[in-house]
């Protein structure tokens, strides 16, 4: 019907009883509403009297299909607003409480220390603002760890970082076949050989990685071979790295640490040597995926010729090892025993290696001679984890940079 709007209330009430069998339906809300509201506004609808405006409402409902319970809704919009519009929809949206400097922020972390587990992640964020001082930190410190990687899904922080990874580990026979069992004291090294490669121009570095079972303290060396006379200094030098006096050497059953050499030297320091036992892969787990964890991570798959064992060597000695172990929390287990008597491994706390000797009764007792907590406490306390790890890429990019240059061959 045209200009339907402009009926009088005789003709809407003749139209009304001459059309009870038939229905009428709006074609849209918008056109629904502003129909409604030509209609009421030229039937001057709220000066009518009370039986008009009955007559009227029902004349709306027909007309537009709607229930009477809306239309009257709509007609008490109309006569506080003097309009009748659609209501705009909002979505509920909970408060954003993590802003864009703070996924900056996340990224700068995860690209400094290369995107460790959320757990460990939380306790940096944590420690960057209660134990450093941070106010940067104050929302991200206290951020849950299902949280954490949500964030790591924003667009925002997809475009500041990219990673990849990967992990492997090796085998083969002088020591004890059997796993070590340092009872809660610290000094029970693990330890394993990590090759970077060979090229046709030669062998390349090889990484010496070693962990304190208990503490997870872990140093790590480079050498250009892995025969008895090569491996003798650099064990020497990584032995004298480590704050406690080392009490057990455990490796697998490679010819590299199980020689004469190796045994003659762990054996003057009084230095308990075991090895893997067949078909217990287990038995030196914990080195093997700092393996992955670690070296891969940081040093990548691809081919690093033997000449560059020096300069490698000097990055971990003064980067990377302290960042390992006073700044880089990694899972620290509890041992349960459940009803069917198995033993589980259960991993709720996230701590540096410095923060689980620490917590041990009394480590003063198992520090080397001349080197206290004090001291340990000051050495963490030069500067913050995120500092340490930007520090530490810095030197790694140099590093890599004069690796590149030099006239050692090529590498990847």
């Amino acid at each position: 019907m045209h200009e339907a709007e402009k009926l009088s209330l005789d003709q809407i009430r003749a139209f009304l009883q001459a059309s009870q069998t038939i229905r009428f339906e709006g074609e849209s809300r918008p056109q629904v509403y502003h129909w409604i509201e030509q209609v009421l506004c030229l039937q001057q609808y709220h000066q009518q009297s009370r039986g008009a405006r009955g007559l009227i409402r029902l004349y709306l409902a027909k007309m537009t299909g709607l229930s009477r319970a809306q239309v009257t809704r709509l007609i008490a919009r109309y006569r506080t607003c003097g309009t009748v519009q659609p209501a705009v929809y909002r979505r509920h949206r909970f408060p954003q409480r993590y802003t864009r400097a703070d996924l900056e922020l996340l990224a700068t972390v995860d690209e400094a220390h290369e995107n460790l587990s959320g757990p460990a992640t939380r306790r940096i964020l944590e420690r960057e603002y209660r134990q450093y001082g941070k106010p940067e930190y104050q929302r991200l410190a206290s951020i849950s760890v299902a949280h954490l990687y949500h964030l790591r899904q924003h667009p925002r922080y997809r475009e500041r970082r990219l990673h990849y990874t990967k992990t492997r580990p090796a085998t083969v026979a002088i020591g004890e076949r059997r796993c070590p069992d340092p009872q809660g004291q610290p000094g029970y090294l693990r330890v394993d050989t990590v090759h970077q490669g060979d090229a046709p121009a030669g062998k390349g570095v090889y990484h010496i990685n070693s962990v304190d079972q208990v503490t997870q303290w872990e140093i790590v060396a480079a050498t250009e071979r892995i025969s008895e006379a090569w491996l003798e200094p650099v064990l020497r030098a990584m032995i004298r790295q480590f704050p406690f006096r080392i009490l057990g050497f455990h490796s697998d059953n490679g010819s590299e640490f199980i020689n004469r050499i190796v045994a003659h030297l762990l054996n003057k320091l009084l230095i308990e040597q075991t090895k893997s036992r067949p078909r217990h892969s287990n038995d030196n787990g914990l080195v093997e995926t700092k393996n992955g964890a670690v070296i891969r991570k940081h040093m990548g798959y691809g081919y690093i010729p033997a000449a560059h064992a020096e300069p490698l060597q000097q990055f971990y000695t003064a980067y990377l090892n302290p960042y390992l172990n006073y700044h880089r929390p990694c899972a620290q287990p509890d041992l349960t025993i459940d009803e069917k008597g198995r033993t589980r491994y259960v991993y709720h706390r996230y701590q540096t290696p410095l923060e689980t000797l620490l917590a041990l009764p009394n480590p003063a007792q198992y520090l080397r001679p001349g080197l206290t907590v004090a001291v340990l406490q000051r050495i963490a306390g030069t500067r913050s984890d995120t500092e340490a790890a930007q520090r530490m890429q810095h030197a790694k990019r140099r590093l890599f940079t004069q690796l590149r240059s030099a006239p050692a061959g090529p590498w990847k």
